[in-house]
């Protein structure tokens, strides 16, 4: 487009009114440039410092599984408590465009203090939760304050007789949420794990670069400031709804069993607030009720930033070319919605209507709530491939451990208190495959190992502690059988590295390089410190003695696999022994694409749908209280996620069988409801009061107050559809 201004005019009455510039040849306000920058570069920012959220609890923050997943959905469900905050500041005080200002301060504020947090230089692990918990509480009410502002900000920027550009604006405005996501949830994976900070993962960095976007989009904002065209607060309607409604609630309890019956409990409030505005609280609360079940939808949606990401970092996310991150995953839902939104508008939708069946809003919203049930049965038959791979960490008061028999003759290992834990004899140089669990009467626990070959019976006593797991390595010397316990490292790889140590047999000592990482096995059945390598990228293994030094072939390293390398033979003759001591993650990433395409198909027919259906049976000036019930179950459905992380207690898939459970529970009974729904048109709400109704002054107030509430409900149906992400 040409990069000058055009100003345009228009007589009133003999005066002439000022327009706000457009972009030449178009009647595009320049403003709205700045807007839509702004707000690609807040949602990669938000976005971006998401995806990474859960794997930071677990990996930085030292959190459990459930306890990460948990926080993550508290702080999604505060992102959308506080958007009813953000609307009844901006409408009822300061107006859209300085809380646009004053809480994207406060938003870069929080990504600031969060990225501090996440500097391992900046005080203890104490230290670190504190900053992230109070940088998350300033983001969610940056993030959610401006939510209900900056789209219904653009549209205040065209004039009433450019509803057409206004429409385009907000197909924009939506392309630029969609790029910001797909971006974001691309590249700051890549700065958490490709870029190394402080001996780690740099997620200073990770968290760092979305607040420079923060930062950028807050200056981009004010850079355009001479260009808005701003209206002043008028009062927000939902307070006004609220009112009404407590008005009507205290009248009817204040009133005597002689005074005359109403209709409806609203019509109490007649004596104070105009009938239509009672009728139109009446048209809300019929959708408002169809909003009870939905947020069991939400709950499952938005796990694809929590469950979903634990899920994909132990599977196999090599695809030859490259290897994805696990938090990058989620880019999938946000590049299929794009995809499909215009193949059901097209294609599908038409298809079912060309075979005669009548698709109502309602029974899409239902039918996009069995996709997202069965996206969960799809996660479900994922987890179960899935878990065959992965060691579950041991609990408090318990010990894993599993024995490795490197002697020559075949064992039997009894231990103290624990009879039949270890009930098969072990052959030489194999060992008991799976972990067995081991309990301890207290954080530590010695227990004396009862050692039986052919010959004798071997006794040694090792102390175990709680959380972590062991192999007892057995082998012989002149004297008998001795016992070696190494701690083990069963924590897998994001990137897929294989993790590897060395036992050496061997008289002399060895020093093994693979990869670039260094490894020292003494002799005489010393071990190894374990190290991840890169299981593509070790061309030439040496083996260094003081008498020789030699090449070793390893064989094929797997995805996440943890091995053990015995060094045996003699030297100028070493062969090499291979034990894999947690399984390689042999289930592709590429199986969790029928989740995130069943879950992408239910979000089109549920949120998009849901959110046309409620504007449609609502009045023009109650949109934004549809906006603010529609938030709330977003709320509620991260919320219900919350609790039974934190409550159930069940294992990963029965988690993700009870939740697909639950939807299509909830989805018979959405349907019971819509079934007895009746459609109507708020157009004909002044024939349904008749033609004589008078409206109070209050009452065209509120309409007054209530026609920017066209633009700030215009913007849900683009906004909304992404705030299902966020």
């Amino acid at each position: 487009m040409p990069a000058c201004r055009c100003y345009s005019s228009e007589d009133q009455g003999g005066d002439k009114k000022k327009k706000s510039p457009t972009i030449c040849g178009t009647n595009y306000p320049v403003s709205i440039g700045f807007i839509v920058v702004n707000e690609f570069c807040e949602r990669f920012s938000y976005y971006g410092m998401k995806a990474v959220l859960t794997l930071y609890f677990i990996h930085y923050l030292h959190w459990d599984k459930d306890l990460s997943t948990a926080v993550y959905h508290a702080f999604s469900s505060l992102c959308y408590f506080t958007p009813i905050l953000g609307a009844l500041i901006a409408d009822s005080w300061l107006g859209k465009f300085k809380t646009i200002i004053y809480l994207s301060i406060v938003y870069v504020l929080g990504h600031v203090v969060k990225s501090v947090g996440a500097i391992p230089d900046v005080g203890d692990n104490t230290v670190h939760v504190v900053l992230s918990m109070l940088g998350l509480g300033l983001i969610a009410f940056g993030t959610g304050g401006i939510k209900p502002c900056v789209a219904a900000f653009g549209g205040d920027q065209f004039e009433e007789e450019h509803a057409d550009e206004r429409r385009k604006f907000f197909s924009i405005f939506y392309m630029s949420i969609n790029a910001g996501s797909v971006l974001s949830t691309v590249i700051t994976p890549i700065l958490r794990s490709d870029v190394q900070c402080f001996g780690g993962d740099c997620y200073a960095l990770a968290f760092g670069v979305p607040a420079a976007l923060m930062i950028i989009a807050l200056v981009v904002f004010i850079a355009g400031s001479g260009l808005y065209k701003r209206s002043p607060p008028e009062g927000n309607v939902l307070l006004h709804v609220c009112k009404c409604i407590g008005f009507a609630i205290r009248n009817r309890s204040r009133s005597k069993k002689n005074d005359a019956k109403r209709d409806h409990w609203l019509d109490w409030a007649e004596e104070k607030y105009p009938k239509r505005l009672i009728a139109e609280i009446k048209m809300v609360l019929r959708v408002l009720v169809l909003y009870i079940p939905l947020p069991m939808f939400w709950a499952l949606f938005d796990q694809q930033g929590s469950r979903w990401t634990l899920q994909a970092t132990r599977m196999n996310m090599d695809f030859g070319a490259f290897v994805l991150k696990p938090d990058q995953m989620q880019m999938l839902n946000a590049l299929l919605i794009l995809v499909f939104i215009p193949i059901f508008d097209m294609g599908v939708y038409p298809l079912i209507g060309l075979c005669g069946i009548k698709l109502t809003p309602l029974r899409k919203m239902g039918t996009g709530m069995i996709f997202a049930a069965l996206a969960f049965g799809a996660a479900t038959v994922v987890e179960r491939g899935v878990i065959e791979t992965v060691v579950e960490p041991a609990p408090a008061r318990t010990s894993l451990l599993k024995v490795l028999n490197l002697a020559s003759t075949e064992v039997t290992v009894a231990m103290e208190g624990h009879a039949g834990l270890l009930p098969n004899p072990i052959l030489s140089y194999e060992d008991t495959g799976e972990y067995k669990s081991l309990s301890l009467n207290d954080i530590t626990q010695s227990f004396t190992v009862t050692v039986t070959t052919n010959r004798a019976k071997h006794l040694c006593v090792k102390s175990f502690s709680e959380e972590e797991a062991y192999s007892l390595v057995l082998n012989e010397d002149g004297s008998g059988v001795l016992c070696n316990l190494a701690k083990d490292n069963i924590k897998k790889s994001e990137n897929g590295e294989a993790h590897l140590r060395f036992i050496n047999s061997l008289s002399e000592d060895y020093n093994i390089t693979v990869g670039g990482k260094h490894f020292h096995a003494p002799s005489g059945f010393g071990i190894s410190d374990g190290e991840f390598v890169d299981r593509e990228n070790y061309p030439n293994v040496r083996c260094e003695s003081r008498s020789e030094n030699v090449t070793l072939d390893l064989g094929l390293l797997d995805f996440g696999a943890s091995y053990t390398f015995i060094l045996r033979g003699r030297p100028g003759a070493i062969e090499v022994s291979k034990k894999e001591d947690v399984r390689a993650n042999n289930v592709h990433i590429a199986w969790q694409v029928p989740q995130y395409v069943l879950i992408t198909a239910g979000e089109v027919m549920f949120s998009i749908t849901g959110l046309e259906f409620s504007y449609s049976q609502a009045p023009a000036n109650m949109k934004s209280v549809l906006q603010a019930g529609w938030l709330m179950t977003v709320a509620f459905g991260n919320v219900i996620v919350l609790i039974v992380a934190e409550g159930a207690g069940m294992e990963q898939w029965m988690e993700f069988l009870l939740f697909a459970c639950l939807l299509v529970g909830v989805c018979i009974i959405f349907s019971i409801m819509a079934h007895f729904y009746t459609y109507v048109d708020p157009d004909n709400l002044d024939k349904m009061l008749g033609n004589d109704t008078e409206e109070t002054a209050d009452d065209d107030d509120l309409k007054k107050n209530q026609q920017e509430g066209g633009y700030v409900n215009m913007r849900e149906i683009g906004e909304n559809r992404r705030s299902t992400k966020m």
